[in-house]
């Protein structure tokens, strides 16, 4: 699935390129001949992104625009290239000829709409904030967030609660972040959310700088070797910093990932009566215990490893929490649990579940983000450092996005 920050990498570089040109537009597989014709000849006078939609807007009058809406899904592109250009191909449903500046454009997409802007309003109406806008409201994140019965692995894939993170970012942000994938929201502290937003923010920052969803720190990526150069669990079988077993486990169609060096805290999780088949499995699985049988059979396994303490993996075997050294034969091993950060006061409940008021009290003040925002990197050329090294990148002006 093509991720939001390079939604936002073919924003930036149709600014440069498109931006106040007109252009004969026609659709070469015939899937968007309205389209096309409605854009034909009309200049083009602003691009938006939020999360992984984009909007273009067309036409001669800013208040009554013509708009372009599309959604890559899993590997759609948007390439400017020079004249002759390629080909169009089948999946091509928009071309976008610029005979003055000598550029043609070629869009194929999961979603490619038009209309009036009701479209946009519509769209954007149903997107949570996106951690790579400037307009980004953390709280209003918090808000859904804090008041959700849900796992926090499902609240970061939902585009309407934050819009822009996919499979991959979501298990790094979790890794990173030190919060268990299966953690309801409405226990979250306060601090564990902050760390959750600011991972979001500074790690689509990264891949927007960079062209890569690279969330291995620079600094720790020569300790960890080659095969951790560019993320710590996603799609792999070891963690790069403990060394212990990836476990995955299927949540809501997509695969989650937890090392044995992320948290499990029975406390925040709640009883194994209340998680899923698919959840007591993965976690039994960390264990090394048998995960066959029927949920009650599951949940009563789960509930008896946690009861004797098993809390942190061990050489030759696992450690309680008292201490004492278990060999592998007498237990089975299990997810180690660094020590929670201390809760914060719970936040008070606003009545009902309003979007937009900020229940409880407000956010502690964030220290400035290690990177400058999106906006500062608009206007100035991206550098690659050694981050975009590591993987050869794209150059910004192909404006080519795919699956990668």
């Amino acid at each position: 699935m093509v991720e939001g920050h390079q939604c936002h990498r073919v924003a930036h570089a149709h600014r440069r390129q498109l931006l106040g040109r007109r252009f004969k537009a026609s659709s070469p597989n015939g899937r968007f001949t309205d389209g096309a014709a409605a854009l034909h000849d009309q200049p083009l006078h602003r691009i938006e992104v939020h999360g992984k939609y984009l909007f273009y807007f067309f036409g001669t009058d800013p208040k009554d625009p013509i708009v372009l809406h599309f959604h890559f899904g899993m590997s759609g592109a948007f390439r400017t290239t020079a004249l002759p250009g390629p080909e169009p191909t089948a999946t091509t449903r928009l071309q976008l000829l610029d005979q003055e500046a000598g550029t043609v454009s070629h869009l194929s997409a999961m979603t490619v709409l038009h209309g009036s802007r009701d479209l946009y309003d519509a769209k954007r109406s149903k997107l949570g904030p996106d951690p790579l806008r400037e307009d980004a409201d953390e709280e209003l994140v918090w808000s859904t967030v804090s008041t959700s019965k849900k796992s926090i692995g499902l609240l970061l894939m939902d585009q309407s609660v934050v819009a822009g993170i996919g499979n991959i970012y979501r298990a790094e942000i979790l890794y990173k972040a030190g919060v268990h994938p299966e953690q309801p929201g409405n226990t979250l502290s306060v601090e564990a959310f902050q760390r959750l937003w600011r991972h979001s923010v500074l790690l689509l920052q990264r891949g927007f700088a960079t062209g890569s969803i690279l969330t291995v720190d620079e600094g720790e990526a020569p300790s960890l070797g080659p095969a951790w150069a560019r993320r710590y669990i996603y799609n792999q079988a070891r963690c790069g910093r403990c060394g212990g077993r990836v476990a995955t486990w299927d949540m809501a169609g997509r695969t989650e990932f937890l090392s044995h060096c992320a948290p499990e805290d029975p406390a925040a999780l709640g009883s194994p009566k209340k998680m899923t088949v698919a959840g007591l499995r993965a976690a039994l699985g960390a264990l090394g215990a048998d995960t066959a049988g029927r949920k009650a059979a599951l949940a009563a396994r789960l509930a008896e490893r946690r009861a004797l303490g098993f809390v942190e993996a061990a050489p030759g075997g696992v450690k309680r929490e008292d201490g004492a050294q278990v060999p592998p034969q007498a237990a089975d091993l299990a997810v180690p649990s660094p020590p929670a950060p201390a809760a914060s006061p719970a936040p008070g409940k606003a009545p009902g579940k309003q979007r937009g008021a900020f229940p409880g009290p407000r956010l502690p003040a964030m220290p400035p983000p290690v990177t400058p925002g999106i906006a500062a990197l608009l206007d100035t050329p991206i550098k690659l450092g050694e981050l975009g090294r590591r993987r050869r990148s794209r150059p910004v002006a192909s404006a080519q996005v795919g699956s990668g």
